[in-house]
């Protein structure tokens, strides 16, 4: 498509002063948007002027397209701001692959840097009231960035290269209007919402303070470790003798047991129908027909009267041999199929070890209860480990199981125990906004027990922990907003510098 410039006149783009002298003119190629999934490519007939002002430094000028393609540019300005929401939306490798069945082709790394140079999106009008402020990980364990969002519209306002109390401080100075900031515990956040606005209220993430307890009363079990063994061996030991006890003296068939058993009920009713028929006087050619059974075969169900079950005759076997010896082995307490196989092997035994691991199956099938500490052992309660034990002290409903709620109990017996129990589940019910009672009451609890430390880390910042029982602000959706950023993170394949992670993240949102 060929196109030309309507206006005669064009301003020096120096001083201003109009201009229709023709110095000389040459051809400028743009691409534009696609017509039809066709390429399209704009031929303009542009004109070089001379400035008819003596005292400009510029002799001779292009005419300008300011309002459809930058100076030097090689396509338009609305194919280059949809090629560039095609970088912030995809990044480069698909994006590109999008551009070319959109027949706007443009190579990835062209993507990227379209991406990089755009310019931030505008501040939201009216700026954030209520900023969630929380930590992300570019490399976990090394490298930190912090995420800013604006709770009451749910949107991510900025990113932050880092997670330092002056870099806060300083965004919140630069905008200024922020009433409430939601927080974790972290000291850099609460340092840099006081210094970078001290008028705003802070509010500590109740689910970080849940954390917090539920860490504190962790210390406190682990101190009591020894303890807590001891009596998780006598819960289990009394909870194999009450399984032993309670082993049924039938066990369930084997899987070829139970087919052999379904085969024999088949055959038994095609003869119980093959009688009746008999008695009523259908032929055999029609039994044969109705049942689908061949004619001498149920010539022969009625001559004998049953139908036929096939009884297995019992075989000799390889291990009839070393039978006493494995009965003996097993008696002592070794359930353990490829131990025994190499004992009986060193004593000559010529099978394969699949042949002791089938005697050994049988044998428990016929004795369950005597291999109960061995081979079912993930039946019979455990002793749960310290951070399990944890949930069960601090669990509000029923126990699942009745070793749990003995385990438990037990436990609530040593009274460091109890105290601490006691004490973090009036504090959990009150972050909970479960129950009506005061937090100096249960801190003053707290001072008193094994959790006095925690409840001194809660005194220091005790006005958020008051602002996150009063007000409804958290951080679960920064939360939810970091999961998206991980994702588009993960997208770039850690390729990407933070600049156009920000810029991702900003038009995402």
């Amino acid at each position: 498509m060929v196109a030309a410039f309507r206006d005669r006149v064009a301003a020096c783009p120096d001083c201003g002063a109009p201009s229709a002298v023709v110095h000389s003119r040459y051809e400028r190629r743009l691409q534009d948007l696609p017509w039809q999934g066709r390429p399209v490519t704009l031929r303009i007939q542009a004109r070089r002027l001379r400035c008819r002002n003596q005292e400009c430094r510029r002799q001779t000028f292009v005419e300008r397209l300011a309002e459809s393609a930058a100076g030097g540019a090689r396509r338009t300005l609305r194919l280059a701001d949809l090629q560039r929401h095609l970088g912030l939306a995809l990044g480069g490798e698909a994006g590109a692959r999008l551009a070319a069945r959109l027949a706007i082709a443009i190579s990835a790394d062209t993507l990227i840097r379209m991406a990089r140079r755009q310019s931030p999106p505008p501040e939201p009008s009216p700026p954030p009231r209520v900023l969630g402020v929380d930590d992300w990980a570019w490399r976990r364990g090394h490298r930190y960035g912090s995420i800013l969002v604006d709770l009451e519209r749910n949107q991510v306002v900025d990113l932050l290269p880092d997670r330092q109390a002056e870099t806060l401080s300083h965004w919140l100075r630069q905008h200024p209007g922020v009433e409430v900031v939601a927080r974790d515990r972290a000291c850099t956040y609460a340092d840099g919402a006081r210094q970078g606005a001290p008028g705003a209220v802070q509010v500590a993430d109740r689910w970080h303070l849940l954390r917090n307890l539920g860490d504190a009363v962790q210390a406190v079990v682990e101190r009591h470790h020894a303890a807590i063994r001891r009596i998780g061996r006598e819960v289990a030991a009394g909870c194999a003798i009450r399984a032993a006890a309670a082993v049924p003296t039938e066990t369930r068939p084997s899987a070829a047991q139970q087919r052999r058993e379904a085969g024999r009920r088949r055959r038994q009713a095609r003869y119980e129908e093959a009688a009746r028929m008999h008695t009523a006087g259908v032929s055999i050619s029609d039994m044969s027909r109705q049942l689908g059974a061949d004619r001498k075969t149920l010539r022969r169900w009625l001559q004998a009267g049953a139908a036929p079950s096939w009884p297995r005759i019992p075989r000799g076997s390889i291990l009839d041999r070393h039978r006493t010896t494995l009965e003996q082995r097993w008696a002592e307490g070794c359930h353990n199929a490829l131990r025994l196989w190499r004992e009986l092997a060193s004593a000559g035994f010529p099978g394969r070890p699949s042949t002791v691991r089938a005697w050994a199956t049988e044998r428990r099938r016929r004795d369950p209860a005597a291999s109960l500490p061995g081979a079912a052992r993930g039946q019979i309660w455990q002793p749960p480990t310290l951070r399990r034990t944890t949930r069960l002290l601090m669990a509000d409903g029923e126990l699942p199981s009745d070793a749990d709620r003995t385990f438990t109990a037990r436990l609530l017996e040593v009274p460091a125990l109890q105290t601490t129990v006691a004490v973090a589940k009036r504090i959990a019910r009150l972050l909970r906004r479960k129950g009506d009672d005061r937090l100096e009451e249960a801190l003053d609890e707290a001072a008193a027990s094994p959790l006095a430390s925690f409840a001194v880390e809660l005194r220091k910042d005790i006005a958020a922990v008051r602002a996150a029982l009063d007000l409804p602000w958290t951080t679960s959706p920064v939360e939810g907003q970091i999961n998206r950023l991980k994702m588009i993170k993960r997208t770039m394949y850690g390729r990407a510098g933070f600049e156009l992670l920000r810029a991702r993240i900003l038009q995402a949102a």
